[in-house]
């Protein structure tokens, strides 16, 4: 059997891009022939993609574009935050949204149709599962504009803003949307039955406090009105200047936010508590 040097190992992961461990693997069963290994690997890495599909991916990046007046913000999700800093990856996010904004694709089916292949390169390379999540479109129209923020180096909060007037100003507000994560921008738009659910409460907490009824329907007046501001961005404290409400801090410099979309990387995903010290272990038995 041909020696397995640690520098052929690292020469075929440089031309690959995968792991140490698949790429002393592939020169053992090619017995040290750098070609065959790599074409080995080039055959297993295509099947990668299908057996790491059950792998949960809860980490990622959210990525946008903006092309004249259509926008796009995505999220793009891998297994661990190491991969979620990877410059292939997030590249592969940043190819994944302005595919949305190109194809306009209706659903997360139909987007992740128009880019598995490049995905399933990304994923030979990376050696995770990743999934393109959720997108969302914004198509500006009249003078309206389009502009995004996304938080961080982690890129893992973000916004896209549909704004009239200060770009300057719209992304501001985006910081702020971000930090305040209101639910929409004006009261008016605020669920229906959420507002019903906290009356409900807010009315059972007036009896219970064994007030009059007619100062128990105000009390509850006053903490709907506060409820409605706190969830709504125009009634939000704008996070850089408190003593002003954001629609203040918008009409004072001639802008107004006429629609968004905030992301959190990993809502609602339930993350898999992975012990590392067993896979590690695990491996050196391999």
């Amino acid at each position: 059997m041909a020696e397995i040097t640690a520098k052929m190992v690292a020469d075929l992961r440089a031309a690959t891009g995968l792991g140490m461990m698949e790429c002393k693997k592939a020169l053992v069963e090619a017995e040290g022939n750098f070609e065959k290994a790599e074409e080995i690997l080039r055959i297993k890495s295509g099947a990668k993609a299908g057996k790491l599909a059950g792998r949960t991916a809860a980490e990622g990046v959210l990525a946008f574009a903006i092309e004249g007046k259509t926008g796009a913000l995505v999220e793009v999700n891998c297994e661990t935050d190491f991969v979620a800093k990877d410059v292939g990856f997030v590249a592969f996010a940043n190819s994944v949204a302005k595919t949305v904004v190109a194809k306009k694709p209706a659903t997360v089916e139909e987007l992740n149709a128009l880019v598995e292949e490049e995905r399933k390169a990304v994923i030979a390379k990376l050696g995770e599962n990743m999934s393109v999540r959720r997108f969302q479109i914004i198509e500006a129209s009249g003078n309206s504009n389009l502009v995004a923020y996304i938080h961080g180096a982690l890129a893992n909060e973000g916004v896209l803003v549909e704004y009239t007037g200060s770009e300057d100003v719209a992304r501001k507000i985006g910081m702020h949307i971000v930090a305040a994560k209101p639910q929409c921008v004006r009261e008016d738009q605020v669920d229906a039955a959420l507002v019903e659910k906290e009356r409900h409460i807010y009315t059972e907490q007036a009896v219970a406090s064994g007030k009059p009824a007619e100062i128990a329907a105000k009390m509850v007046e006053g903490r709907i009105k506060k409820f409605l501001a706190e969830v709504s961005l125009n009634g939000q404290s704008f996070v850089m200047n408190p003593d002003q409400t954001v629609a203040q801090f918008a009409k004072e410099n001639g802008t107004e936010i006429l629609s968004f979309v905030r992301y959190k990387v990993g809502d609602g995903i339930e993350k898999k508590v992975v012990d590392y010290a067993a896979e590690v272990a695990a491996a050196a038995k391999v």
